[in-house]
């Protein structure tokens, strides 16, 4: 009995200890990712710039101030601020519908997203002073509008809305839209160079606007995903136990969904389609701090932010001076990852 209250205590004090380590994680890799790059700048001038940056001061080196403040300054922050969204609302969703495989990608939300930032891209839809502002509107508007549909659709389909139902509906769903977005290519004429290199993912054109309306989105987003910590936690023991504690299941599911689809239709508007982030994050988080979505919400923002910084640092230096696209990377990791979860799931069944 004691033997057994010291291991918990043990398992409890790793999980505390934890998640601690993502947020040290995420800074240390972001100092990495501004420093290093195809012109690698010394830890002491990197520091040195932004803090002249940040006092207004002058810049004894006009070159890599351009190179750190200007250009790869806002760029890690996006890739920090991406990676947090889609991981905390992958989290978000694996706790919602009980499934390890739930995430963006796999529920075609991302599709959706993807499919209206390209119909804002190829149609040329603007809004004056605010130049991407209609592909981030329509990015929101599709991917709220594709998991309204794919829940539909499962509930019509299967009344207990089972995650395997919602799941397959995903995927079906996510071929329908890539079929979309291939005829809307076909016809694109001059942008189809500018759309497939974005559909790839790409950080390549962020800039402090991005990383405002990204922070603004996340802030909002990932507050209505923490405020509802508690509730995820009762569904992980199945949706009539969280009603008979007093839950309000359906506000719930609508407050999660909406934030959810909100995170990945600015994500993809700014990064394009980077997949897996809110699969394989949030698996690796668990490992540490385990299933509490008190710890594990927080914990997969950061651990999120530190993960794809790290892909898209690999994405600038891996064949410089070329430039491989982030989705490649997050896509390449990700499959094998997906890969490894899908059969431990069916060992353990």
């Amino acid at each position: 009995m004691a033997r057994a209250r010291e291991r918990r205590g043990e398992r409890g004090l790793v999980r505390w200890a934890g998640q601690l380590v993502f947020p040290v994680l995420a800074l240390g890799v972001m100092v990495v990712a501004i420093a290093w790059g195809s012109v690698s700048v010394p830890l002491g001038q990197t520091f040195e710039t932004l803090w002249r940056a940040l006092t207004g001061q002058t810049q004894p080196d006009r070159m890599v101030a351009s190179i750190i403040v200007s250009t790869r300054l806002p760029r890690v922050l996006c890739a920090a601020l991406i990676g947090a969204g889609l991981s905390i609302g992958g989290a978000a969703m694996q706790g919602l519908l009980k499934n390890p495989l739930a995430d963006g990608s796999t529920l075609g939300v991302s599709g959706g997203a993807a499919l209206g930032a390209v119909v804002a891209i190829a149609f040329g839809l603007t809004v004056p002073g605010l130049p991407f502002g209609s592909i981030m509107v329509m990015a929101m508007l599709f991917a709220f509008v594709s998991l309204v549909i794919i829940m539909g659709l499962a509930y019509r389909l299967d009344n207990s809305l089972s995650t395997n139902t919602i799941i397959l509906l995903g995927v079906i769903f996510s071929m329908f839209v890539s079929s979309i977005v291939s005829l809307l290519i076909t016809f694109a004429n001059d942008k189809i160079h500018s759309i497939t290199f974005w559909l790839m993912g790409s950080l390549s054109g962020a800039n402090y606007t991005h990383v405002l309306a990204l922070a603004v989105v996340l802030l909002i987003g990932g507050t209505a995903i923490g405020a509802c910590a508690n509730e995820l936690n009762a569904f992980a023991v199945g949706e009539d136990n969280a009603r008979h504690v007093g839950i309000d299941v359906r506000r719930v599911k609508v407050v999660v969904l909406v934030a959810v689809s909100a995170l990945i239709g600015v994500c993809v508007s700014v990064g394009g389609t980077i997949a897996f982030v809110g699969l394989v994050t949030p698996h690796m988080v668990r490992l540490l701090v385990g299933p509490n979505h008190r710890r594990l919400l927080p914990a997969s923002l950061f651990g999120g932010a530190a993960f794809l910084m790290l892909a898209d640092l690999v994405a600038r230096v891996a064949l410089s001076p070329r430039e491989l696209p982030i989705g490649v990377v997050t896509s390449f990791i990700g499959a094998i990852f997906f890969l490894a979860i899908f059969s431990r799931a069916r060992r353990g069944a």
